[in-house]
């Protein structure tokens, strides 16, 4: 396959055609028919992973109210939420299925390929976008451009840290404190229309004022909620601000090993792009987004058809990274080591040859996100 230098953006090679980052883009080869019949797509499977979703999280969301019912008499309210080490584990439990499925559901109706009717795909999106802390086109039109020029400097719009990584790095992407900062500041960007140089780049023209519209009802929303609070009512903390907030890292330790530790650049995605294996639990909170190089590839194909795509592929694709525990471990390791000045080769995870050094290493990128 054919590479680009890891300091490289089509602006700095003029000779250079850049082309979107996909299949084509990294010489794989799927029969026409087979991807035509992956890519259709059907309201079924997306109406019965909701359900699945929601049962999740009545069951996990009856924890909550369950660890206060047998509180200690003597805990008052105020102190309630900071005393009880079972509600913060209730809250936990809650905030992973509400964290994790609502990243994945609003990134698949980003796409448009989890439901067959538009309207209810572009409602989910809507909602799974508001717990996700994003306003819904802004997901939209960045991701597009993620997909577009994937991994590729001064051009991805979603590339969430500096690379390579170094330990203080990880803590900012793992923490959650670098994504909210990011939302937050693009929300209210949006709310009062100071759209920034990346902003027009990505989105349409026409699109700007149904953003800032989506951003003002967003923040209108949160405000409300904010006022419940201030009023006395709790249960907005319990049920959405805390185990959003706690259930964060798990949805960012998915998330985090997409493309960490690969090849910027490329124009193929199976060296900028990572799947890893994971349990059932992982693949239905993740909507099998583990398959990750093969979605890059072929976007069009709906998170169910992903597993049969791996099985059409698998031949031309490196093997799946080990397990997502032991990937995430295995970054962790690295970029551990990277901060001490150690060598950061990787016991069995992929990595970007020069993302292996024995003591300094170089900037190749800034975050976008």
């Amino acid at each position: 396959m054919s590479n680009v230098s890891q300091n490289t953006t089509p602006e700095d090679s003029p000779n250079l055609a850049f082309v979107a980052t996909n299949a084509a883009s990294s010489g794989i080869k799927l029969d026409k028919k087979k991807l035509k019949a992956m890519s259709r797509r059907s309201d079924r499977p997306g109406l019965i992973y909701l359900a699945q979703w929601f049962g999740f999280l009545i069951v996990t969301g009856a924890m909550i109210p369950l660890a206060i019912t047998y509180t200690p008499e003597t805990w008052v309210l105020g102190s309630l939420i900071w005393a009880n080490p079972v509600l913060w584990v209730a809250m936990f439990i809650y905030g992973i299925f509400l964290s994790v499925p609502s990243y994945s559901m609003s990134h698949e109706t980003a796409h448009g390929t989890a439901f067959k009717t538009r309207w209810l795909n572009e409602t989910v999106l809507w909602f799974t976008s508001l717990i996700y802390v994003e306003e819904p086109l802004h997901r939209r039109y960045t991701h597009t451009n993620h997909h577009t020029y994937t991994w590729f400097v001064g051009k991805d719009s979603q590339m969430p840290f500096d690379t390579p990584m170094d330990f203080k790095g990880w803590l900012l992407e793992i923490t959650g404190l670098g994504l909210a900062q990011f939302h937050l500041h693009a929300l209210l960007r949006l709310t009062v229309g100071n759209f920034s140089p990346m902003m027009r780049e990505v989105f349409p023209e026409a699109e700007l004022p149904k953003l800032t519209r989506n951003a003002r009802i967003f923040v209108l929303i949160y405000a409300a909620l904010a006022g419940l609070v201030i009023m006395g009512q709790i249960w907005p903390l319990l049920f959405f601000v805390i185990p959003r907030i706690i259930g964060a890292p798990v949805m960012l330790l998915f998330t985090l090993i997409q493309h960490v530790e690969l090849q910027e650049n490329s124009p193929s995605i199976v060296q900028s792009t990572r799947s890893f294996t994971t349990s059932w639990l992982g693949r239905f909170l993740y909507m099998d987004m583990n398959n990750h190089v093969e979605h890059h590839l072929y976007p069009q194909v709906p998170y169910y058809a992903l597993p049969d795509l791996h099985r059409a592929i698998k031949d031309q694709l490196p093997e799946n990274d080990p397990g997502f525990w032991r990937t995430n471990l295995q970054v962790l390791s690295v970029v551990f080591r990277r901060s001490l000045g150690r060598n950061t080769k990787a016991a069995s995870i992929r990595q970007a040859p020069h993302m292996i050094t024995d003591g300094s290493y170089e900037r190749v990128a800034g975050k976008t996100m």
